[in-house]
Protein backbone atom coordinates (compact mmCIF):
# COMPACT_ATOMS: atom_id res chain seq x y z
CA UNK A 1 0.00 0.00 0.00
CA UNK A 2 1.39 3.27 -0.70
CA UNK A 3 0.93 6.52 0.69
CA UNK A 4 1.40 10.27 -0.39
CA UNK A 5 3.13 12.78 2.05
CA UNK A 6 2.02 16.28 2.64
CA UNK A 7 3.07 16.87 5.95
CA UNK A 8 5.49 14.96 8.12
CA UNK A 9 6.61 15.55 11.96
CA UNK A 10 9.90 13.71 12.98
CA UNK A 11 10.11 13.46 16.71
CA UNK A 12 13.47 13.48 17.73
CA UNK A 13 14.93 11.91 21.23
CA UNK A 14 18.11 13.09 21.54
CA UNK A 15 19.04 10.78 24.51
CA UNK A 16 18.11 7.27 23.16
CA UNK A 17 20.56 4.87 21.76
CA UNK A 18 24.18 5.43 21.10
CA UNK A 19 24.79 7.42 17.77
CA UNK A 20 24.96 10.42 16.55
CA UNK A 21 21.16 11.94 15.37
CA UNK A 22 23.02 15.24 14.37
CA UNK A 23 22.47 14.44 10.49
CA UNK A 24 18.99 13.12 10.48
CA UNK A 25 16.87 16.66 10.70
CA UNK A 26 18.96 17.58 7.40
CA UNK A 27 17.97 14.15 5.81
CA UNK A 28 14.36 14.52 6.55
CA UNK A 29 13.89 18.00 5.31
CA UNK A 30 16.09 17.20 1.95
CA UNK A 31 14.32 14.62 1.51
CA UNK A 32 10.55 16.52 2.09
CA UNK A 33 11.80 19.61 0.20
CA UNK A 34 12.96 17.07 -3.68
CA UNK A 35 9.11 16.16 -2.92
CA UNK A 36 6.99 19.25 -1.69
CA UNK A 37 6.31 17.78 1.57
CA UNK A 38 6.25 20.38 4.48
CA UNK A 39 8.44 19.25 7.50
CA UNK A 40 8.79 19.81 10.67
CA UNK A 41 11.65 18.46 13.22
CA UNK A 42 10.91 18.24 17.34
CA UNK A 43 13.11 17.29 19.61
CA UNK A 44 11.92 15.93 23.05
CA UNK A 45 12.75 17.24 26.58
CA UNK A 46 11.00 15.68 29.02
CA UNK A 47 9.32 12.73 30.30
CA UNK A 48 5.91 12.66 28.45
CA UNK A 49 6.93 15.31 25.78
CA UNK A 50 7.27 12.73 22.71
CA UNK A 51 3.32 11.98 23.47
CA UNK A 52 2.62 15.62 23.82
CA UNK A 53 4.60 16.13 20.78
CA UNK A 54 3.00 13.46 18.76
CA UNK A 55 -0.41 14.53 19.39
CA UNK A 56 0.14 18.30 18.38
CA UNK A 57 1.74 16.69 15.11
CA UNK A 58 -1.88 14.91 14.20
CA UNK A 59 -3.81 18.59 15.40
CA UNK A 60 -1.62 20.08 12.95
CA UNK A 61 -2.81 17.49 10.28
CA UNK A 62 0.61 15.25 9.75
CA UNK A 63 -0.03 12.43 7.86
CA UNK A 64 3.15 10.98 9.16
CA UNK A 65 5.65 11.11 12.37
CA UNK A 66 8.79 9.75 12.54
CA UNK A 67 9.76 8.78 15.70
CA UNK A 68 14.03 8.82 15.50
CA UNK A 69 15.25 6.97 19.14
CA UNK A 70 14.90 3.34 20.36
CA UNK A 71 12.25 1.05 21.09
CA UNK A 72 10.83 3.37 23.85
CA UNK A 73 10.36 6.51 22.09
CA UNK A 74 9.07 4.65 19.21
CA UNK A 75 6.15 2.66 21.48
CA UNK A 76 5.16 6.44 22.68
CA UNK A 77 5.22 8.13 18.69
CA UNK A 78 2.89 4.88 17.97
CA UNK A 79 0.96 4.10 20.67
CA UNK A 80 -0.64 7.51 19.95
CA UNK A 81 -1.41 6.56 16.69
CA UNK A 82 -3.46 3.62 17.11
CA UNK A 83 -6.83 3.64 14.16
CA UNK A 84 -5.85 6.68 13.23
CA UNK A 85 -4.88 8.14 9.23
CA UNK A 86 -1.11 8.82 10.36
CA UNK A 87 1.78 6.71 9.74
CA UNK A 88 4.38 5.91 11.64
CA UNK A 89 7.97 6.59 10.63
CA UNK A 90 10.45 4.48 12.17
CA UNK A 91 14.47 5.86 12.23
CA UNK A 92 16.26 3.70 14.40
CA UNK A 93 18.77 5.20 16.69
CA UNK A 94 18.59 3.03 20.41
CA UNK A 95 19.84 0.33 21.87
CA UNK A 96 17.58 -2.83 20.49
CA UNK A 97 15.40 -1.22 18.00
CA UNK A 98 13.23 -4.05 18.13
CA UNK A 99 10.35 -2.62 15.88
CA UNK A 100 12.46 -1.56 13.07
CA UNK A 101 14.36 -4.55 12.76
CA UNK A 102 11.12 -6.74 12.81
CA UNK A 103 9.63 -4.95 10.02
CA UNK A 104 13.39 -4.54 8.40
CA UNK A 105 13.83 -1.20 8.27
CA UNK A 106 17.41 -0.70 7.89
CA UNK A 107 19.74 0.39 10.74
CA UNK A 108 21.55 2.90 8.90
CA UNK A 109 20.21 6.20 9.18
CA UNK A 110 19.70 7.55 5.77
CA UNK A 111 18.15 4.49 4.32
CA UNK A 112 15.59 4.27 7.18
CA UNK A 113 14.68 7.98 5.73
CA UNK A 114 14.46 6.82 1.97
CA UNK A 115 12.36 3.65 3.33
CA UNK A 116 9.48 6.65 4.78
CA UNK A 117 9.99 8.49 1.66
CA UNK A 118 9.44 5.56 -0.67
CA UNK A 119 5.71 5.53 0.57
CA UNK A 120 5.47 2.00 1.19
CA UNK A 121 2.88 0.82 4.13
CA UNK A 122 2.29 -1.88 6.39
CA UNK A 123 -0.29 -2.66 8.64
CA UNK A 124 0.77 -4.27 11.92
CA UNK A 125 -1.03 -5.41 15.31
CA UNK A 126 -0.34 -3.85 18.85
CA UNK A 127 -1.22 -5.45 22.34
CA UNK A 128 -1.77 -4.17 25.67
CA UNK A 129 -0.92 -5.59 29.05
CA UNK A 130 -3.53 -4.10 31.59
CA UNK A 131 -3.72 -0.66 29.85
CA UNK A 132 0.19 -0.39 28.41
CA UNK A 133 0.48 -0.76 25.47
CA UNK A 134 3.33 -2.87 23.44
CA UNK A 135 4.39 -3.31 19.94
CA UNK A 136 7.27 -5.67 20.40
CA UNK A 137 7.35 -7.73 23.21
CA UNK A 138 6.73 -7.51 26.97
CA UNK A 139 7.66 -9.94 29.94
CA UNK A 140 8.11 -10.75 33.25
CA UNK A 141 10.70 -12.43 35.10
CA UNK A 142 14.61 -12.32 34.35
CA UNK A 143 14.58 -10.32 30.87
CA UNK A 144 12.17 -7.39 33.08
CA UNK A 145 14.87 -7.28 35.78
CA UNK A 146 17.32 -7.10 32.94
CA UNK A 147 15.44 -3.72 31.65
CA UNK A 148 15.17 -2.15 34.98
CA UNK A 149 18.97 -2.81 35.67
CA UNK A 150 20.13 -1.63 32.09
CA UNK A 151 17.99 1.85 32.75
CA UNK A 152 19.74 2.54 35.32
CA UNK A 153 23.05 2.76 33.24
CA UNK A 154 24.63 5.92 31.77
CA UNK A 155 26.14 4.46 28.93
CA UNK A 156 24.04 1.84 26.60
CA UNK A 157 24.75 -0.48 24.07
CA UNK A 158 25.07 -4.33 23.30
CA UNK A 159 28.10 -4.45 25.71
CA UNK A 160 26.37 -3.20 28.33
CA UNK A 161 23.29 -5.15 28.16
CA UNK A 162 25.61 -8.62 28.56
CA UNK A 163 27.51 -7.41 31.32
CA UNK A 164 24.05 -6.33 33.32
CA UNK A 165 23.03 -10.02 31.60
CA UNK A 166 26.23 -11.73 33.55
CA UNK A 167 25.86 -9.77 35.92
CA UNK A 168 22.76 -10.74 37.34
CA UNK A 169 22.21 -13.80 36.17
CA UNK A 170 23.47 -15.72 39.35
CA UNK A 171 21.51 -13.84 41.77
CA UNK A 172 18.23 -14.07 40.05
CA UNK A 173 15.64 -16.27 41.42
CA UNK A 174 13.04 -17.91 39.01
CA UNK A 175 9.49 -17.43 40.31
CA UNK A 176 6.05 -19.60 40.12
CA UNK A 177 3.46 -18.01 37.72
CA UNK A 178 -0.01 -19.20 36.81
CA UNK A 179 -1.06 -18.40 33.10
CA UNK A 180 -4.72 -18.47 32.17
CA UNK A 181 -4.28 -19.31 28.42
CA UNK A 182 -6.66 -20.49 25.88
CA UNK A 183 -9.83 -21.85 28.51
CA UNK A 184 -6.69 -23.77 30.19
CA UNK A 185 -4.81 -22.80 33.84
CA UNK A 186 -0.94 -23.05 33.31
CA UNK A 187 1.50 -23.43 36.77
CA UNK A 188 4.79 -22.75 35.74
CA UNK A 189 8.38 -22.15 37.68
CA UNK A 190 9.63 -19.96 34.62
CA UNK A 191 13.03 -18.25 34.70
CA UNK A 192 11.21 -15.34 32.09
CA UNK A 193 7.35 -14.87 30.38
CA UNK A 194 7.35 -13.13 27.60
CA UNK A 195 4.41 -12.25 25.49
CA UNK A 196 5.18 -11.36 21.43
CA UNK A 197 3.71 -9.89 19.30
CA UNK A 198 6.95 -9.30 17.15
CA UNK A 199 9.59 -12.36 17.11
CA UNK A 200 12.42 -10.25 18.47
CA UNK A 201 13.44 -8.47 21.77
CA UNK A 202 16.04 -6.42 19.72
CA UNK A 203 19.39 -6.64 18.20
CA UNK A 204 18.24 -10.06 16.41
CA UNK A 205 17.44 -11.92 19.69
CA UNK A 206 14.99 -13.77 18.32
CA UNK A 207 12.76 -15.18 21.90
CA UNK A 208 9.53 -16.09 19.79
CA UNK A 209 10.71 -17.08 16.25
CA UNK A 210 7.41 -18.03 14.62
CA UNK A 211 5.34 -14.52 15.84
CA UNK A 212 3.78 -12.73 13.13
CA UNK A 213 2.97 -8.75 13.94
CA UNK A 214 0.08 -9.14 11.82
CA UNK A 215 -2.08 -12.07 13.33
CA UNK A 216 -3.90 -10.87 15.64
CA UNK A 217 -2.45 -13.69 18.14
CA UNK A 218 0.93 -13.36 20.92
CA UNK A 219 3.46 -16.04 21.27
CA UNK A 220 3.38 -16.28 24.86
CA UNK A 221 7.11 -17.83 25.75
CA UNK A 222 7.88 -19.50 28.48
CA UNK A 223 11.75 -20.40 29.66
CA UNK A 224 11.88 -22.77 32.58
CA UNK A 225 14.77 -23.13 35.11
CA UNK A 226 18.27 -23.98 33.62
CA UNK A 227 21.96 -24.58 34.79
CA UNK A 228 24.69 -22.90 33.48
CA UNK A 229 25.30 -25.88 31.11
CA UNK A 230 22.32 -24.59 29.00
CA UNK A 231 23.59 -21.05 28.75
CA UNK A 232 25.76 -21.28 25.62
CA UNK A 233 23.00 -23.63 23.73
CA UNK A 234 20.17 -21.06 24.48
CA UNK A 235 22.50 -17.91 23.82
CA UNK A 236 23.37 -19.48 20.34
CA UNK A 237 19.65 -20.21 19.75
CA UNK A 238 18.15 -17.00 20.73
CA UNK A 239 20.76 -15.48 17.80
CA UNK A 240 20.11 -17.97 15.34
CA UNK A 241 16.32 -17.97 15.28
CA UNK A 242 15.90 -21.00 16.67
CA UNK A 243 15.62 -20.93 20.69
CA UNK A 244 11.90 -22.55 20.14
CA UNK A 245 13.69 -25.95 19.47
CA UNK A 246 14.99 -25.92 22.64
CA UNK A 247 13.72 -28.52 25.82
CA UNK A 248 13.68 -25.41 28.51
CA UNK A 249 11.29 -23.22 26.31
CA UNK A 250 7.53 -23.71 25.59
CA UNK A 251 5.43 -21.24 23.28
CA UNK A 252 1.48 -20.86 23.31
CA UNK A 253 -0.59 -18.69 20.74
CA UNK A 254 -2.92 -16.67 21.85
CA UNK A 255 -5.55 -13.72 21.52
CA UNK A 256 -5.67 -13.20 24.67
CA UNK A 257 -3.38 -14.65 28.28
CA UNK A 258 -3.53 -13.73 31.68
CA UNK A 259 -0.70 -13.87 34.02
CA UNK A 260 -0.79 -14.14 37.86
CA UNK A 261 2.54 -14.18 39.80
CA UNK A 262 3.07 -13.77 44.13
CA UNK A 263 3.89 -10.33 43.93
CA UNK A 264 3.75 -7.28 42.33
CA UNK A 265 6.73 -6.16 40.98
CA UNK A 266 8.12 -4.84 37.53
CA UNK A 267 8.07 -6.01 33.88
CA UNK A 268 8.82 -4.45 30.26
CA UNK A 269 6.98 -3.46 28.09
CA UNK A 270 8.98 -3.13 24.63
CA UNK A 271 12.33 -3.07 26.82
CA UNK A 272 11.28 -0.18 29.52
CA UNK A 273 10.83 -1.67 32.85
CA UNK A 274 7.25 -0.32 34.60
CA UNK A 275 5.97 -1.31 37.59
CA UNK A 276 2.43 -3.57 37.52
CA UNK A 277 0.49 -5.60 39.81
CA UNK A 278 0.42 -9.56 40.42
CA UNK A 279 -2.35 -9.80 37.45
CA UNK A 280 -1.66 -8.92 34.16
CA UNK A 281 -4.02 -9.33 31.13
CA UNK A 282 -2.22 -9.48 28.03
CA UNK A 283 -4.67 -9.04 24.64
CA UNK A 284 -4.28 -7.95 20.91
CA UNK A 285 -5.10 -5.44 19.54
CA UNK A 286 -5.67 -6.36 15.77
CA UNK A 287 -4.33 -4.20 12.59
CA UNK A 288 -3.72 -1.41 15.03
CA UNK A 289 -1.31 0.72 13.34
CA UNK A 290 0.05 1.55 9.84
CA UNK A 291 4.16 1.72 9.15
CA UNK A 292 6.50 2.93 6.64
CA UNK A 293 8.46 -0.37 5.41
CA UNK A 294 10.90 -1.40 2.60
CA UNK A 295 8.79 -2.62 -0.17
CA UNK A 296 10.15 -5.88 -1.03
CA UNK A 297 12.73 -8.33 1.21
CA UNK A 298 14.63 -11.21 0.30
CA UNK A 299 16.53 -13.58 2.57
CA UNK A 300 19.64 -13.17 0.61
CA UNK A 301 19.10 -9.34 1.56
CA UNK A 302 18.38 -10.32 5.11
CA UNK A 303 21.74 -12.51 5.45
CA UNK A 304 24.10 -9.72 3.99
CA UNK A 305 22.27 -7.19 6.33
CA UNK A 306 22.93 -8.63 9.59
CA UNK A 307 26.68 -9.98 8.36
CA UNK A 308 27.31 -6.01 7.75
CA UNK A 309 25.35 -5.03 11.14
CA UNK A 310 27.91 -7.37 13.23
CA UNK A 311 30.62 -5.98 10.62
CA UNK A 312 29.63 -3.04 11.89
CA UNK A 313 29.45 -3.44 15.82
CA UNK A 314 32.80 -4.97 15.84
CA UNK A 315 34.60 -1.67 12.64
CA UNK A 316 35.80 0.23 15.44
CA UNK A 317 37.66 -2.46 17.53
CA UNK A 318 39.21 -4.73 14.77
CA UNK A 319 40.35 -2.31 11.72
CA UNK A 320 40.22 -3.85 8.46
CA UNK A 321 36.39 -5.81 8.88
CA UNK A 322 34.82 -2.59 6.21
CA UNK A 323 36.91 -4.34 3.94
CA UNK A 324 36.20 -7.87 4.28
CA UNK A 325 32.52 -6.97 4.92
CA UNK A 326 32.80 -5.57 1.02
CA UNK A 327 34.58 -8.38 0.05
CA UNK A 328 31.69 -10.86 1.01
CA UNK A 329 28.90 -8.12 -0.36
CA UNK A 330 30.74 -8.24 -3.74
CA UNK A 331 30.53 -12.39 -3.68
CA UNK A 332 27.24 -12.95 -2.59
CA UNK A 333 26.17 -10.25 -5.46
Amino acid sequence: MKKELKKVYAIINPVSGTGSKDKIPEMIVSSCLEKGISANIKYSEYAGHVRELTLKAMDDGADCVIAVGGDGTVNEVARNLLYSDVVLGIIPKGSGNGLARELNIPMDAKSAVDVVFSGHTAIIDACKANERLFFCTCGVGFDATISKEFAKEKHRGSLTYIKDIIGNYLDYKPEAYELNINNHTIKEKAFLITCANASQYGNNAFIAPNAEINDGKIDITILSPFNALDIGPLALQLFTKTIDKNSKIKTIRAKEAQIVRQKAGVMHIDGEPVMEPEEINISVISSAISVFTPESFSFVEDVQRRLNEVFRFFEDRLPGLSELAGSLAGKNS
